[in-house]
């Protein structure tokens, strides 16, 4: 496919499955920009089919096996399957090291699935900047689960939440304290749980602990009509994979039934919102860097003005001749 094609362009061919534009389109989306946002508009009319699954654990969890295993199966339905995994960025490329596509390699030759990985690129969150436009085109080009493998999470590292209809949080036996799991506020984001590698020993004591933990309160559903289920997998014999797959369809089903998916919709259309609004601003702020916000840098320096007051004046000097600038970004970004 040549690369002349706009955005616009790549987006129709995307919505009807093609493959080299679905994968323009994510490269376009990745990269951002006001040409790639009139693509990304008109895929994003053509959303809102997509089972939308978030895997997250910290590293070391088996999330990739376990995302591969996974895919096979829901393959096995006839439903294709979307992947995208966030991957840590290479300290000389910026990209993303593209290690989950080793582990996933047994995918490769499957026309169903789709994998894309995405850099961090230094977001926070556990999420790339792109990761939610990427997710948009996959939905729209048919793929009815799409699956975000976070990268590793950590204590604020739990975007994914505010991403998917379902989180799957993995465990794994042996990977450090428990109370620093807690505290890092992965188990109480968790739809389900997902205890991997339990063909290893300790991996009954795990299980344990986590039911205890849910017992005490300390996990809580986020769905009132759902209860969170503990699941024991290994990637090495296949075991408990099927049972997930089964548990996440049955929470989708909970969440359209008790009218939960509702407000999950709406509570990541609100967070899209916010964090496009946070964009725009951001770029308008950047354009003034060697200006406004440079002189008002050399005050603070100087101790001349607090940086709140800095920040009040900055807003309060650039707002007039900005409106119409703003404005005319928020008409191309959409």
């Amino acid at each position: 496919m040549r690369s002349k094609f706009s955005s616009p362009q790549l987006a129709q061919r995307a919505l009807t499955g093609d493959l080299p534009a679905v994968a323009r389109m994510l490269s376009r989306a990745e990269a951002g920009g006001q040409e790639a946002r009139a693509g990304l508009d008109v895929i994003f009319r053509h959303t809102g089919k997509a089972h939308i699954v978030g895997i997250t654990g910290v590293p070391g969890s088996g999330k990739s096996t376990l995302v591969s295993k996974l895919a096979q199966t829901i393959r096995a339905t006839g439903r294709k399957v979307g992947i995208i995994a966030v991957d840590p960025s290479s300290p000389f490329s910026g990209g993303s090291i593209l290690g989950d596509r080793i582990r996933m390699s047994d995918l490769v030759n499957d026309p169903g699935v789709f994998i894309r990985s995405m850099a961090t690129r230094g977001a926070l969150g556990g999420l790339a900047r792109g990761t939610l436009d990427a997710v948009d085109i996959l939905d729209a080009a048919g793929y009815a689960v799409v699956m975000i493998e976070t990268v590793g999470v950590g204590q604020d590292e739990v975007d994914v939440v505010r991403a998917s209809h379902t989180t799957v949080v993995v465990s794994a036996p042996g990977l450090g304290d428990d109370i620093q799991a807690i505290k890092a506020g992965v188990l109480e984001i968790a739809d389900i749980h997902v205890v991997s590698k339990c063909d290893r020993p300790d991996a009954n004591k795990t299980i344990a602990d986590l039911k205890t933990m849910m017992a005490m309160g300390l996990s809580l559903a986020r769905t009132s009509s759902w209860g969170v289920p503990v699941l024991a997998t290994s990637s090495f014999n296949d075991q408990g994979i099927v049972e997930l797959m089964d548990a996440i369809d049955a929470h989708r089903a909970a969440l359209e039934s008790s009218g939960a998916m509702e407000t999950r919709r709406r509570s990541i259309a609100e967070r899209r919102m916010l964090k496009a609004a946070e964009e725009i601003l951001r770029t308008v702020f950047e354009r003034h860097r060697t200006g406004k916000i440079g002189v008002l840098t050399d005050r603070i320096t100087a101790r001349d003005i607090t940086p709140h007051a800095a920040a009040k004046e900055l807003l309060h000097e650039i707002h007039l001749e900005t409106d119409k600038e703003l404005f005319n970004t928020m008409e191309t970004e959409g």
